[in-house]
């Protein structure tokens, strides 16, 4: 590691295999807390190029429990986090949305670390017991219509990292490798990401795959569509910038996306979201990323329809059904 440490701190990057073989090592405990602690730091003070991301990214695909749900055609719905916001568990929320809608969901998700509160956490709290056999992930997808993948179950890199994310408390590169290291590989998938540069690091992973992908930035910081300001939209390699407006919604103040302080004040929100006692704000902004995860299954559907899709699923209660069908099942 000291060797790869000196060549970075020279400002050079690494090739795609050179970061793959590095990442293997992590995996394979071959390096110490401080050493991965001090490797994580590099990307902190510099961008992350695509070949890095690429090394990363396969070297975790390919040393990950590999879990065929193909039979479904499954959607992620997955966010980076890393945006220091502070916001309710958006994320989860839609992937329940679009699961009432009929849809398949395979969630990837962690516990928080930037943040109160992950879709782990969410999960967890609610008595979901994470699990890596198939029989149980495909029962939950055809009942309710959604499974949850817990990543440090199926990727023993995540594991490894885990004490020196939680010690470090910052977004770090495996925010980045989260959504594109699903271990399911679905071929739909809606990705939020804290920052621009991401986004167009995304545009280019995704496009050397056969998935139908959107991308979202909220100009202003949010790995969601956040309504508090423009976003960025990339769908299947079509970049544009919304505003609120340009979806048939109000802007949001920022205070309206307040998320608990701790799991079981996140929990609840979430739940009462789920219960129809969301606030107008809270709403718009799950219907917002509903309606873009479910377009990226019907991309010929209008944004008007996808829109009408993912309100039937929140107001008429077959998301709060999907959740409860889910949660029954671990019982």
């Amino acid at each position: 590691m000291k060797k790869i440490l000196n060549y970075l701190f020279e400002h050079k990057t690494l090739s795609r295999q050179e970061a793959e073989e590095v990442m293997i090592n992590i995996a394979g405990g071959k390096y110490t807390e401080p050493e991965i602690a001090a490797f994580i730091t590099v990307y902190l003070m510099r961008s992350i190029t695509v070949e890095e991301l690429s090394g990363f990214r396969n070297a975790l695909l390919n040393l990950c429990i590999r879990t065929d749900l193909s039979e479904f055609d499954t959607i992620d719905v997955c966010g980076t986090g890393g945006d220091n916001k502070d916001t309710f568990n958006i994320s989860t929320l839609t992937a329940f949305v679009v699961a009432g809608a009929g849809l398949k969901v395979a969630k990837h998700g962690n516990y928080g670390v930037t943040s109160a509160c992950g879709s782990s956490n969410i999960f967890e709290h609610y008595g979901y017991k994470f699990s890596t056999d198939v029989s149980k992930l495909k029962r939950e997808l055809e009942k309710a219509g959604i499974c949850f993948l817990h990543a440090p179950l199926f990727n023993p890199a995540m594991k490894t990292v885990a004490p020196v994310r939680r010690a470090l408390k910052v977004k770090t590169f495996f925010n980045m490798l989260g959504p594109v290291v699903n271990p399911s590989s679905p071929k739909r998938q809606l990705t939020g990401v804290y920052s621009l540069d991401l986004a167009r690091l995304y545009n280019y992973l995704y496009q050397e795959t056969d998935i139908n992908y959107a991308v979202v930035h909220s100009l202003d910081g949010y790995d969601e569509v956040s309504l508090t300001s423009p976003f960025r939209y990339i769908f299947n390699g079509s970049e544009q910038i919304l505003s609120p407006e340009d979806l048939n919604y109000n802007v949001v103040n920022p205070s309206g996306l307040a998320g608990g302080k701790n799991v079981a004040e996140s929990a609840d929100i979430f739940l009462r979201i789920l219960e129809g006692h969301g606030t107008t704000e809270q709403n718009s902004v799950v219907l917002a990323n509903s309606q873009l995860a479910i377009r990226c299954c019907f991309p010929e559907k209008s944004a008007y329809e996808c829109r009408s899709i993912a309100e039937d699923s929140l107001f008429n209660r077959k998301a709060l059904n999907s959740f409860n069908k889910l949660i029954k099942m671990q019982q």
